[in-house]
């Protein structure tokens, strides 16, 4: 059978879509985005791409670096709009199923196609801040009540998401709370982790804009230079006002303190490999799939907690850690004690519990769940 996928180019969308190689079904993606190129890691999938433009004509690029009004002022003429090169690519996959990635990415731009089509079914996967941040902000929240009575069926990232969905309209078919990103590689994990007494790593994701909040993590970072002498600070994925932060503060001079931007997720891993502790601060996440990689690798997490999602994994002080409040330094500081603070036992009791539910995270598992799921929307 046929599935469409719709979904702007990502890690998440990637991993997630790789699940289906080898099911039996043939897949589809309408670059959403239009952003990008092919592809090679999804090479199985048949992408659709290079729709937006009109005319790719010379000095394209030049202009909109050096004349952005001027290159804005051509776009409104040479540029195909979404909603007809969607259904056109609908009309000619003839799929038995779409599925949108993200309610403000992939199922709104697409919505007046969708209302045409009542009887093709339609599958949209909420992601992180996708309903619980958004459903805040007026001209978005429109959009979600518009979509969510549409929808046939509603995969999410954490219970919380499943409740603001049916708050807001959604009536279709629940399909289960799975990581946005599919599951992990557990064998590929478990080479990079290192014992418990040896990891002296406390990794902080360097996440700040819109809803990331690393630079509250770092001010109580801060305020513990002495309690964390003996440790190794490392902030990972770190954007521009992360490292403005660290330059402008004393952690700048901290022997044991190091910050990277982007790098691999096999770094990432490495790093959580050898972690003790793992800390993740936002405003509106669902459930982090970084958070889950640290704790597959072994580390012991301390998370914010927005609208609840977090406690649906963890158990506060037992087995992590919660934030209550992403904006509290305060917080953040007794949190940290709190951890650093524990047994060897202590921290092992909880780490050993979370072992236990690592295998309901593996790629495996979480695959032949979600295939099952497809089969049974296909077969309806």
């Amino acid at each position: 059978m046929k599935i469409l996928m719709v979904a702007m180019p990502s890690l998440h969308f990637f991993r997630w879509t790789e699940q289906l190689k080898d099911s039996g079904h043939e897949i589809y993606w309408f670059n959403v985005t239009d952003s990008g190129e092919y592809v090679k890691r999804i090479d199985w999938v048949q992408q659709k791409f290079g729709w937006k433009l009109k005319w790719n004509y010379p000095g394209r690029i030049f202009i909109k670096s050096k004349f952005p009004k001027l290159y804005q002022f051509i776009q409104k003429f040479n540029e195909n709009y979404t909603t007809e090169a969607f259904e056109n690519y609908l009309l000619k996959v003839n799929p038995d199923l779409v599925h949108s990635f993200a309610l403000y990415v992939s199922c709104s731009p697409i919505f007046s196609v969708m209302e045409k089509y009542p009887n093709q079914k339609w599958i949209y996967s909420s992601w992180g801040s996708d309903l619980f941040y958004f459903q805040n902000k007026p001209a978005y929240l429109k959009d979600i009540k518009r979509v969510l009575p549409r929808i046939n069926y509603l995969f999410t990232d954490c219970k919380r998401d499943y409740e603001i969905a049916k708050k807001h309209g959604f009536k279709g078919q629940f399909l289960g709370v799975y990581p946005g990103g599919g599951g992990f590689d557990l064998e590929q994990i478990e080479k990079y982790k290192i014992p418990l007494e040896e990891r002296k790593i406390i990794l902080i994701k360097g996440f700040q804009g819109r809803s990331g909040r690393a630079n509250v993590v770092l001010d109580a970072v801060l305020e513990l230079k002495k309690e964390l002498e003996n440790y190794e600070i490392v902030v990972f994925g770190a954007d521009k006002e992360v490292f403005q932060k660290v330059k402008n503060s004393g952690l700048a001079t901290w022997n044991n303190f190091n910050i990277f931007g982007k790098i691999t997720h096999k770094e990432v891993l490495q790093l959580m490999g050898k972690a003790l502790i793992y800390i993740g601060n936002s405003n509106s996440d669902g459930i982090p799939n970084t958070m889950l990689e640290a704790i597959c690798a072994g580390a012991f997490p301390i998370q914010s907690n927005p609208g609840g999602a977090t406690a649906e994994i963890i158990q506060d002080e037992f087995n992590g850690v919660l934030i209550n409040n992403s904006e509290s330094v305060e917080e953040i500081n007794n949190k940290i004690k709190i951890v650093i603070n524990k047994s060897t036992i202590e921290l092992k009791e909880g780490i050993n519990f979370n072992n236990k539910k690592n295998k309901s995270y593996s790629f495996e598992s979480v695959q032949s769940q979600v295939i099952y799921k497809y089969n049974c929307v296909l077969n309806e």
